[in-house]
């Protein structure tokens, strides 16, 4: 299983010290109250805090509990104002972010979804994640995992979840802002694959059906569901869409009256329910009424607080356990929160803290990464991670491109450029040239499309998108 889609059906007991006290009670024919989910997530953040080492950290080694900084900034609390005794100097996103800026993170063997997690997570915390360090883009990492062969796919075809939360990382995290960093090719492709992989019954699994008819008709389930709907909705696809449609009536069908609960491949749990309101909240469908208000008075919300502990604020993975599941704790609360699988950070409270932290220049002699896509303005597509080492605070379009033809991932991006030196307009990029009024241009972080001067100056962090039209 992709190592982003944990296998949640584990044990993950923690000490019942800090999450299991009284369980809520709730009114036995009614949906949750405005006072039940303030009181839910009050406690929810309570029980998160008590899960970050004395070192700061969240993320290491195994199970990572990085996402609490989603369910923190869902909830209202920026990262970066959590820190183990009030020390602000082992804050969790200065923690993070020197994680992150480490040579071996994540791993010696990664994959996409890695860098998927990092980039949401990040942007949770207030971390531009193009910009994480000199050495560091999240961005262009993911950008590397393009699969040239499948466009539209990022890491192996057969893992499809690895190209949902590519599409949940590039559309959710976004400039500081607030824009699309990425250009709408890049977006329309990713959608063309999500929407070839939905299943008859509405839903998505974590594996590739495209293609496939007996995968097609297979059972569907909740998790990668709500994850592939908020995929779509975070592209831009509106909650009215057919296949959004579709999907929100799977999960509809998966209900179960007397509690709330959805009824998932892995059994009745808070983090498939999690994962599921996730889904409709990215897409603007409200979980606690119409079609998720079931017969019994009964929400997926309703679940997710029956199964919390309080004032411990920890949530049972099933309603079977003894204790809370710190991984369920984080699913559960970044839905009763109203957030999808990531959130802009809040405004910190700390004094002087900012709500962002960016690497502001390039370093003259590190090397490091930019995103670049190219359009050939016919359906043709490239996307790829460009290695180089800058001379200086700042590059130019000329040097990226030029960089793009020896040390591109995957290679093939860019072949070739006309003029090849000098500050003149692109004008020929992988032999095509421009004609009429349809000529290259260059989009930054998602800016307007204008001429593509080899001169432009990029800066670090920059996505950088070329297209040929008029």
């Amino acid at each position: 299983m992709p190592r982003l889609r944990t296998p949640r059906r584990l044990a993950l007991a923690l000490p019942a010290a800090f999450g299991a006290l009284a369980l809520t009670t709730l009114p036995a024919f009614a949906t949750s109250s405005p006072a039940q989910l303030a009181t839910s997530r009050t406690n929810g953040v309570t029980y998160l805090k008590s899960l970050q080492a004395a070192d700061g950290s969240y993320a290491g080694s195994g199970l990572s509990n990085e996402w609490a900084f989603s369910a923190f900034a869902a909830s209202g609390t920026a990262v970066v104002d959590v820190a183990p005794g009030g020390d602000t100097t082992k804050n969790a996103r200065t923690v993070y972010r020197d994680l992150l800026s480490t040579s071996g993170w994540p791993s010696a063997s990664p994959v996409v979804t890695d860098y998927e997690r990092g980039t949401l997570n990040a942007y949770a915390a207030g971390i531009d994640p193009a910009r994480v360090s000199a050495s560091r883009n999240l961005v262009a990492d993911i950008y590397s995992y393009w699969q040239t062969a499948e466009p539209g796919y990022f890491g192996p075809s057969a893992n499809f979840n690895g190209t949902v939360f590519a599409a949940l990382a590039l559309g959710g995290a976004r400039t500081q802002a607030g824009g699309t960093r990425i250009p709408q090719s890049l977006t329309d492709s990713m959608v063309t694959r999500i929407r070839a992989n939905q299943h008859v019954d509405g839903g998505w699994t974590y594996s590739k059906a495209e293609g496939d008819p007996t995968a097609l008709n297979s059972a569907s389930d909740v998790d990668m569901t709500g994850a592939a709907m908020a995929a779509l909705c975070v592209s831009g696809v509106p909650g009215t869409d057919a296949g959004v449609v579709k999907a929100k009536n799977f999960l509809k069908g998966k209900l179960v009256a007397t509690t709330g609960a959805f009824n998932s491949l892995y059994g009745v749990n808070t983090s498939s329910n999690g994962w599921g309101v996730a889904g409709l909240n990215a897409c603007g469908i409200n979980p606690q009424t119409g079609d998720f208000l079931t017969v019994n008075g009964k929400t997926p919300i309703d679940f997710l607080i029956a199964n919390q502990y309080n004032p411990g604020g920890g949530f049972k993975y099933q309603p079977s356990d003894t204790a809370p599941s710190s991984y369920s704790s984080i699913d559960a609360l970044r839905a009763v929160a109203g957030g999808g699988f990531t959130a802009a950070p809040p405004v910190p409270v700390t004094p002087g803290a900012p709500q962002w932290v960016a690497q502001p220049t390039f370093t003259a002699g590190t090397a490091t990464e930019l995103a670049l896509s190219v359009d050939d303005g016919t359906g043709g597509l490239k996307v790829c991670s460009v290695s180089f080492t800058p001379t200086g605070t700042t590059t130019t379009l000329g040097d990226v491109l030029a960089a793009a033809t020896s040390a591109a991932t995957p290679a093939g991006c860019v072949t070739g450029v006309t003029p090849s030196s000098g500050s003149d307009t692109v004008t020929v990029v992988n032999g095509k040239a421009n004609s009429g009024s349809s000529t290259w241009k260059v989009s930054v972080d998602g800016s307007a499309f204008a001429g593509a001067a080899r001169e432009k100056v990029i800066k670090v962090g920059d996505t950088v998108a070329l297209r040929w039209g008029a």
